[in-house]
């Protein structure tokens, strides 16, 4: 019989030894080059200078494995920081974004923060979508454009809601899974090359044991 942990740290509660498992591990499964990657064909990979900088940066980031029979089997990486200049309270978030190629991670990123992906507030992403993402720490989601009808309802693109974030994997793992969830329903449009999807949600509103969940600053 298997045994399944998952276990959450801070950044600074990290070592060495578990960047270099978490790089690797990344690096063996994320996927490969895609056409207008110069690279096409190669596998995707991450180092773990560039891990810690660009995955897990400043002190906020946190670093989530799962663990089967102790072995490192999955892994996601959250990077939080303030928006609009209000402070952060770690279990009060107002706002969770995610920037993805692949649908799967979309769908789970609403099932757990917010609601069905059916239901997300596009009029919400195109207000806040660029700003959140100046303010991030993260160069590439800083580099990347919106883009997609929810922003200019003339795009070409196919795009609803996503970035240029030129990051051209390679889209054939994706593009399936976007074929299968299209028959429920799928906001988010087509997804072009170089581009991935993009979603700000709110997340559902906490309850402490002593009353109502209160309002809590901006962050993504």
């Amino acid at each position: 019989m298997s045994t399944t942990t998952f276990q959450t740290v801070h950044k600074a509660d990290g070592d060495r030894e578990k960047w270099e498992e978490a790089a690797k591990l990344f690096s063996e499964n994320y996927g490969v080059w895609g056409p207008g990657s110069g690279r096409e064909g190669k596998r995707v990979k991450l180092g773990k200078q560039r891990l810690v900088e660009q995955y897990l940066p400043g002190e906020r980031s946190t670093y989530t494995s799962v663990l089967v029979n102790g072995k490192l089997a999955g892994q996601a990486f959250a990077s939080r920081w303030e928006y609009d200049g209000k402070t952060l309270r770690e279990d009060e978030d107002e706002i969770f974004g995610i920037m993805s190629s692949h649908p799967a991670a979309c769908l789970a990123a609403a099932n757990a923060y917010s609601k069905s992906i059916e239901k997300i507030d596009l009029p919400f992403i195109k207000e806040h979508a660029r700003a959140v993402m100046d303010a991030s720490p993260v160069e590439y989601i800083r580099e990347a454009a919106p883009m997609g009808t929810a922003f200019d309802e003339d795009d070409p693109s196919g795009l609803v809601s996503g970035a240029d974030s030129e990051f051209y994997v390679d889209h054939t793992e994706p593009l399936k899974a976007l074929e299968a969830v299209r028959q429920e329903c799928w906001p988010l449009g087509d997804l072009p090359d170089g581009y991935e999807f993009l979603l700000l949600l709110h997340p559902r509103p906490r309850r402490s044991r002593s009353g109502p969940a209160r309002k809590t600053p901006s962050v993504a």
